[in-house]
């Protein structure tokens, strides 16, 4: 199985560049945050609270969470039944929020991350996909740009949708986010000695993806 790990901060555009290349190249996408939603619509449906550590804990290791590709859109299942349509919502965005804090949560969706990794060519995006997740990844791009060059991305995406926003509050709140992704305690933000640098703050998203699929 050939193996890409994406890391890098926020706003650099990792899921849709990494959607790009496995549809390029033929391969899956692992959205590993579509998973913690369906392990939080598995703890919603079994009446479990984010505040019940170990019952959530119980919910998560007694389900089997899956992902596969049916013309082209990404299915994801739980213990076989396709729940796309259900874990997009506020409930569970605000569950997956809570329970996504707890390490043994994180540990059961790497094991599952990595179960998947062995079965299939995967583009795999996140924050310590090439350090935790898939440390013997064939294929680490560590993918940046600057904070300027975020902020700007961000800004014009807000205002596309019609939201009021600033820009300098936008970069302050990007600059405060990579911080805490890059100190905090459980797997922090790291680009790895054996990751390329990829800084697209003056490519095209099609020149990223060319990029990266150049090293494969």
């Amino acid at each position: 199985m050939y193996n890409i790990a994406i890391d890098g901060p926020a706003g650099a555009g990792k899921s849709t560049i990494a959607k790009l290349v496995a549809k390029k190249l033929g391969y899956i996408y692992v959205d590993t945050g579509s998973m913690y939603r369906t392990l939080a619509l598995a703890c919603i449906r079994a009446g479990v609270s984010a505040e019940e550590k170990d019952k959530v804990v119980d919910v998560c290791n007694s389900v089997q969470v899956s992902l596969e590709y049916v013309e082209g859109n990404q299915v994801v299942r739980l213990n076989g039944e396709d729940v796309s349509g259900y874990i997009r919502n506020e409930e569970v965005g605000n569950m997956t929020s809570a329970i996504a804090v707890y390490e043994p949560v994180r540990e059961i969706l790497v094991k599952m991350q990595q179960k998947i990794a062995t079965e299939q060519n995967l583009v795999m995006d996140g924050r310590d996909i090439g350090s935790v997740v898939l440390p013997n990844a064939n294929l680490k791009i560590y993918l940046t740009a600057s904070v300027e060059t975020r902020a700007q991305r961000r800004y014009k995406e807000l205002v596309e949708k019609g939201v009021d926003c600033d820009i300098n509050e936008i970069e302050k709140d990007i600059e405060d986010r990579d911080y805490r992704d890059m100190h905090r305690e459980v797997s922090p933000l790291t680009q790895t000695e054996d990751a390329i640098l990829v800084d697209s703050s003056n490519m095209t998203i099609d020149e990223v993806v060319e990029k990266i699929i150049s090293y494969v």
